[in-house]
């Protein structure tokens, strides 16, 4: 048999053998549970420890800031813990099925692949290379990708729905009223999203246990600050539509201050577009115009290696420019 043959069916069914393993310990169990899990391993320190610095605090004023800061801080980074799990970017992405779909779709894809760079007459590391790549790298890209504009999209309309509820509460509407309003006229994601949140609250959920699943999906701060402003009037009451118009400017001026630093930093984003694609672009022209000239490049085992190196020092590269430019809001 050849034995280029025996290596790719190994590397495949060592391949298969490690995302069986990962099924192992990704699936099993809803995402409340893996939340509520990594809440435990995030706390490090004792329960004695914790009743001592309870006492400090109850004592010096300035403790007792300092204590609330660092609850502050656990609990963002627990929340930030919890939404990088799959389960949540696949409800963030909006894609109906599972986690253990999403292995099976990506084992599939990542044995595919490496028969199809085999069927090439690829060399065996290319093989392995090009399923891993795309067993592991690529679904998660898309998934990233999916997430990200459906944000994106669900952050641009949200302004306008906080207008909506403030205008219905006051002609004398209430806020479910309000919410059913934004679920039927707004337009994707935010009308379903919202549309999900009046299911939740016509079986009788909490409102704030609605909205935290609700973050769930759509982890974004404009989402959080909504909740955050929903609650304290829930138990401290107010003035609901005053709080929230001034929400809803708040969430304009961001919205305004983002656009300004994309449209500063358009120039650096560019640079970096042209510079990145600048080297691929280069190999195709020349593998089209003058075949023979690249064909070493490719097909000799030094060539091969040249480009395995030319591509970690290009995805390194991008990875750096990508940090400079892009600008957190």
């Amino acid at each position: 048999m050849d034995p280029r043959l025996i290596v790719t069916i190994a590397a495949v069914l060592g391949f298969v053998a490690i995302a069986g393993v990962g099924l192992v310990f990704a699936g099993g169990g809803s995402s409340q549970v893996k939340v509520k899990r990594l809440q435990a391993l995030g706390g490090g320190e004792s329960s004695k420890d914790r009743r001592a610095r309870a006492r400090t605090a109850a004592v010096n004023p300035d403790a007792r800031r300092k204590q609330i800061v660092r609850t502050l801080k656990d609990q963002e980074r627990q929340q930030k813990r919890a939404r990088l799990t799959l389960a949540n970017r696949l409800l963030q992405a909006g894609l109906p099925f599972s986690v253990l779909y999403f292995y099976i779709g990506s084992a599939v894809l990542g044995i595919a692949v490496m028969f199809f760079a085999l069927s090439a007459r690829q060399a065996v590391w290319v093989d392995i290379v090009a399923g891993v790549v795309a067993g592991l790298g690529l679904p998660r890209f898309v998934i990233g990708f999916l997430g990200k504009r459906r944000t994106k999209k669900f952050t641009e309309a949200f302004s306008d729905a906080m207008d909506i509820i403030v205008r219905g509460i006051k002609s004398g509407l209430p806020v479910q009223d309000c919410l059913r309003i934004i679920a039927r006229e707004s337009t994707q994601p935010l009308g379903g999203e919202f549309q999900r949140l009046v299911e939740n609250l016509g079986m009788g959920m909490d409102f704030d246990v609605a909205l935290d699943k609700m973050h769930e999906r759509m982890p974004t701060n404009e989402l959080k600050f909504f909740a955050i402003v929903m609650t304290v009037q829930a138990k401290s009451g107010g003035n609901l539509a005053e709080a929230l118009g001034n929400l809803s400017t708040v969430l304009r001026a961001r919205k305004l201050m983002r656009e300004k630093v994309k449209a500063l930093s358009a120039e650096a984003t560019a640079s970096a577009m042209i510079i990145g694609c600048l080297p691929p672009g280069v190999v195709i022209l020349i593998s089209t115009t003058q075949p023979a000239y690249m064909q070493p490049l490719f097909h000799d085992p030094r060539g091969q290696l040249i480009l395995l190196g030319a591509g970690l020092w290009m995805s390194m590269g991008i990875f750096v420019m990508r940090r400079m430019i892009n600008f957190k809001m």
